[in-house]
């Protein structure tokens, strides 16, 4: 799913990298409504002389989004009666992972989510829980501090179960919601920064926020699924977003990049290999998950040799490689026939 800005680019970028090896047909690219901002008073807001300044209706949008383009139709033509659903910010996430899928299906969940333990009690994301015995996801804002750092006999938090916005449905779920329940969803004000005209006609981008966008939530359909569950996740393995520029404290390129190649590095020592540096020093990986421990090792594995880290001690047991390392396919075959 895309907005009217990022249609094109997306379009492009798959045209330009051969639809990474997929069947071209198999991939379906969709617009999400747009929404006009308006000011604090709720006036609308002036992108360019003549023109509103819109932006896309959240990822709850989705919903909607099927139904516009008759995406549900075709996935019941294809015979599609699982779905993965997954915010785009996040550079670890398993793409329709078979254990996450899996474990649904045999629950016979009807609508599932992937969950971190929360990092503290003031990280800035929602919680997965019951309200009510209805399951939904709670936004961190609208968390008492108090129940936030309610802790177990054992010291854990009691509301430890972090949405990652990674999510499992049944095509008849979605269609469900399709038919019965978008309308139900609750809108939530995002203040954001929106450029504009000013009463001269001149461009203007504001430094602060300001102006709202009302958006959607993908999460929001929880309460209806008739069976939910939910699945925990390590966070170094499956999570790490992109929310902040580099210079923040957390979540920027640098770390979602830093992230990524040292889960790379865990899986080719795990697999039985010594990387060396460009001087020939053994590279020792730090075990701790934290990001300002993670060494910016260039080594990187291309998931059409390995999804998670599976089939690689066969290629690199007892071997020692040298950084900088890119396993792809040709280097696969290069060093099977070693």
């Amino acid at each position: 799913m895309t907005s009217e800005f990022t249609l094109k680019p997306t379009q492009t970028f798959f045209q330009e990298n051969s639809h990474f090896g997929l069947e071209p047909s198999n991939i379906i690219l969709f617009e999400q409504r747009m929404i006009p901002a308006v000011t604090f008073d709720g006036n609308v807001i002036l992108e360019r002389k003549g023109k509103i300044a819109m932006a896309p209706d959240g990822n709850g949008g989705l919903y909607q989004a099927l139904v516009d383009n008759n995406v549900l139709e075709d996935m019941k033509r294809r015979g599609v009666e699982y779905v993965h659903v997954y915010c785009v910010d996040n550079i670890m996430v398993k793409m329709a992972d078979p254990v996450f899928v899996g474990f649904c299906v045999t629950k016979g969940a009807d609508c599932g989510a992937k969950v971190v333990e929360k990092a503290h009690p003031d990280e800035p994301v929602g919680v997965v829980c019951r309200v009510g015995g209805v399951p939904q996801v709670v936004e961190y804002s609208e968390i008492r501090p108090e129940i936030a750092q309610l802790r177990g006999p054992a010291g854990e938090l009691v509301h430890s179960a972090g949405n990652i916005c990674n999510h499992f449905f049944t095509r008849s779920f979605l269609h469900d919601v399709a038919e019965k329940f978008k309308e139900q969803l609750k809108q939530h004000v995002a203040l954001k920064k929106v450029p504009f005209v000013d009463s001269c006609g001149n461009q203007v981008k504001p430094t602060k926020p300001n102006g709202i966008k009302m958006e959607k939530f993908v999460f929001d359909v929880f309460p209806f699924s008739r069976n939910f569950v939910a699945f925990e996740v390590l966070r170094e393995e499956e999570f790490s977003p992109l929310k902040n520029s580099d210079g923040a404290a957390a979540d920027t390129p640098t770390t979602a990049r830093n992230s990524l190649l040292a889960q790379h590095c865990h899986w080719v020592t795990a697999a039985g290999a010594t990387l060396l540096d460009e001087h020939g020093n053994s590279i020792q990986i730090p075990p701790s998950s934290s990001t300002e421990n993670r060494l910016p090792v260039q080594c990187e594995i291309s998931p059409r040799v390995s999804y998670f880290g599976e089939g690689l001690e066969q290629l690199l047991k007892g071997k020692t490689i040298k950084t900088p390392f890119i396993l792809d396919e040709a280097a696969a075959k290069e060093l099977q026939a070693q």
